[in-house]
């Protein structure tokens, strides 16, 4: 079949037409630079390692184009990004390229800023550490804070090994007790101060805050002195023979007290004939606990 160059003639001289619009379009637009901030973005983290500090999580890119492609660059479009698969612990330098950085069709990057950082990488740790729970506010008036519980009352925690060791606790939210008069309950959520470290696990603990009566003070006159340990053979005399002992405990227990329930005492184990200056003691007791003993000091006659 011969070839007509005019057959299709309106076709090929709107092709024509078309290529001649688009080019003029293109070559009208004017090339320019421009510095934008971008995501920086880590790949390929060695799941045994960590970054360690705060690292930077922007840096600044020089981009070169069309004024029109630039001007329509929407958030996110570019982004950095560091390959560290072969990442090694200590302090080492990443270069971030040029060709490494994500930019949609018809943007070259022509430079960045910095094009090289200095990350410290340590191995990834775990550890276990208790859960101890935090209280805001005060208790009603007459009671005072007991004993703090948490359910679980540990938690795993994972990051940097330097910064795992030095973790003592994790932490809740704070549970309210403010004019509380009765145990408090409440479900919080667990985190631990350091951002460096996380929680293997997010986790949530069911915190249990005991509010019980403060306790109170009390004085107790006219306790007698006793002794002990006297050496065979030997006569003590002690001199007041009565003290006052002051105690602190809840006030039902205290409430009944008398002077003969508290024992004071002084020790002569290993003392010969003579006269000594001896501190006062009380046996120690769950019910209350001894604020001052006035006199402190008896003298005390061994013959």
């Amino acid at each position: 079949m011969r070839y007509h160059p005019f057959r299709y003639l309106g076709l090929k001289i709107l092709a024509v037409a078309l290529a001649a619009l688009l080019w003029l379009t293109v070559a009208g637009e004017n090339i320019v630079e421009r510095s934008l901030r971008v995501p920086l973005e880590f790949r390929n983290i060695p799941e045994a390692l960590e970054i360690v500090g705060n690292t930077p999580d922007t840096v600044d890119v020089r981009l070169r184009g069309s004024s029109a492609v630039l001007s329509r660059i929407q958030a996110g479009e570019i982004v950095a990004v560091i390959d560290m698969a072969s990442a090694r612990t200590g302090s080492r330098l990443f270069h971030i390229r040029n060709d490494e950085v994500r930019a949609p069709f018809g943007v070259d990057v022509s430079q960045v800023v910095p094009s090289t950082l200095a990350l410290q990488l340590e191995r990834s740790a775990r550890r276990t550490v208790p859960i101890v729970p935090a209280v805001e506010g005060d208790p009603a008036p007459g009671f005072v804070i007991g004993h703090k519980s948490s359910d679980p009352p540990t938690v795993e925690i994972v990051g940097p090994d330097s910064h795992v060791r030095q973790v003592a606790e994790a932490t809740t939210e704070p549970v309210s007790v403010k004019d509380a008069r009765s145990r408090v309950r409440d479900g919080v959520t667990v985190g631990v101060v350091d951002s460096s470290v996380r929680l293997a696990t997010p986790q949530n603990a069911n915190v249990t805050v005991e509010i019980i009566p403060a306790p109170v003070e009390r004085r107790i006159p006219d306790v007698p002195v006793r002794w002990r340990n006297l050496g065979n053979g030997l006569r003590a005399q002690v001199s007041p023979q009565l003290v006052h002992v002051t105690v602190r405990g809840l006030k039902e227990p205290l409430a009944d007290l008398r002077g003969d329930s508290v024992q004071s005492f002084v020790d002569l184990a290993g003392l010969g004939s003579g006269q000594y200056n001896l501190r006062v003691q009380v046996d120690p007791t769950e019910s209350f606990g001894v604020v001052t003993i006035d006199p402190a000091v008896v003298s005390v006659t061994i013959k």
